[in-house]
């Protein structure tokens, strides 16, 4: 059987490795897919990428993406570029010349899948993105096959490596969110504009794309509500520790009853929980089905071969798939098309949750008592309270609070910082069990 040729676009990090590893890994790779698969064509700005990754000189290399796109002789176009444009324009072309495309690239997805994914429908080619949320974790996979026998009730994933290196680093180490920043950015975790990675924007991203695999819902990343870490300090890091918490940046999608809960914000979750252990800039997504319960998935979240283990993976699944009539493959978004249902995404402020919170406040009598009057009259309950001096007439109150809907909170938050007593904006952090 002749081999399958592979159009590669973009040669950096994640594109050099994918070329590397199906080079290294060719043979183990023939055996699994009964034919060979060959990197055929590749565009890169540096030409001397090539020679520098040791591949093999056969290869032809080019600086125009679209010669790859219209290659007669490539089977499948691998989008490594990144960012949403010129990816989508290429990515559309190379479906209207009926090639298979193997994408990293959340942002595309998120933003554009619903396009793209009609027109590779349409014209009956397969558009595959295992390397576009969590790195190297095959959790597109487990969503759409392994758990396709189950009605996935919520799922939670640490989904940016960088915001949790930024976390782990502030708790172990107790070091201000500003300063570990600007290590993460020396390091090479974060850009140098990281608002994607600290603000939750990429998290959001990835996010939507997990929340239509696991309800048959369109992609919509403009609904997820997105709050970043740069406001977590290492105080509230040390008030959870002591509490039995910790502080993590969670991706959140949950079906109810009115609807579907997409979000990303700081989280504290229990510290015996295993999501709870996941450090440094490792990834990790648990799912619970109704039948087979709770489900982990833990790894590099990015890296050169992590993420082209899962680049390889999908290249594998089209190769496999290339024979096999369009209405028999695995949907894009797990559900036949025709099945995606426009389920309500819920407003934060419908949402359900329990809440820390830190409110710093003058050092006078009354306070409290004004405090708790606010809450209760809010139908909040309190779990557990302590108060921390700051210095002698300021101290902060630290309350965890039970379940409670975000309006009731919203409206109880605006009400605190009313009071005379209470000094600057109040901290919050939502609370989830994952249980």
């Amino acid at each position: 059987m002749k081999p399958v040729k592979v159009g590669l676009l973009g040669l950096g990090t994640v594109g050099g490795g994918t070329a590397v590893v199906l080079q290294r890994n060719a043979e183990e790779i023939a055996r699994r897919v009964g034919r060979s698969i060959i990197v055929d064509h590749i565009a890169t700005l540096d030409l001397g990428r090539v020679d520098e990754l040791g591949l093999n000189p056969s290869i032809r290399a080019t600086q125009q993406a679209s010669d790859v796109v219209n290659d007669p002789e490539i089977d499948i176009v691998i989008e490594l570029i990144g960012g949403y444009s010129p990816a989508k324009e290429l990515v559309l072309e190379a479906i209207e010349n009926g090639k298979h495309v193997v994408t990293a690239n959340k942002a595309l997805i998120a933003m554009h899948g619903t396009e793209i994914f009609a027109k590779a429908q349409e014209k009956g080619v397969i558009v595959a993105f295992e390397a576009a949320v969590a790195g190297g974790i095959p959790i597109i996979k487990a969503m759409r096959e392994g758990l396709a026998g189950n009605q996935i009730e919520w799922l939670a994933g640490i989904i940016n490596g960088t915001g949790n290196f930024i976390l782990t680093e502030m708790r172990d180490k107790g070091r201000a969110f500003d300063d570990v920043l600007a290590e993460a950015q020396a390091l090479g975790y974060a850009e140098a504009d990281p608002t994607f990675d600290v603000e939750g924007i990429d998290a959001a991203h990835k996010l939507s794309i997990l929340s239509s695999l696991a309800y048959g819902i369109p992609l919509q990343f403009e609904k997820t509500y997105t709050e970043g870490i740069s406001k977590i300090t290492a105080e509230d890091v040390e008030n959870a520790s002591e509490l039995g918490y910790r502080i993590k940046h969670l991706g959140i999608a949950r079906r109810t009853d009115r609807g579907i809960e997409q979000r990303v914000h700081p989280t504290m979750i229990p510290e015996k929980q295993l999501i709870a252990n996941v450090d440094g800039v490792m990834n990790a997504v648990l799912v619970q089905g109704d039948a087979v319960g709770p489900t982990l998935y833990y790894g590099a979240g990015a890296g050169d071969e992590p993420t082209a283990s899962a680049v390889v993976a999908d290249i594998v699944d089209v190769a496999r798939a290339l024979t096999s009539e369009p209405d028999n493959r695995v949907p894009h978004l797990a559900f036949q098309s025709e099945a995606i249902a426009d389920i309500a995404i819920l407003d934060i402020s419908e949402i359900e949750t329990a809440f820390y919170l830190r409110i710093c406040v003058q050092d006078q009598s009354g306070v409290l008592a004004d405090m708790t009057k606010i809450l209760a009259d809010n139908g909040i309950n309190i779990e557990a309270i302590t108060q921390k001096d700051v210095n002698q007439n300021q101290v902060n109150i630290i309350i965890l609070t039970h379940v409670v809907r975000e309006g009731n909170m919203n409206q109880a938050i605006t009400s605190l910082e009313q009071l005379e007593a209470v000094t600057g904006e109040v901290s919050r952090i939502r609370v989830e069990s994952l249980s």
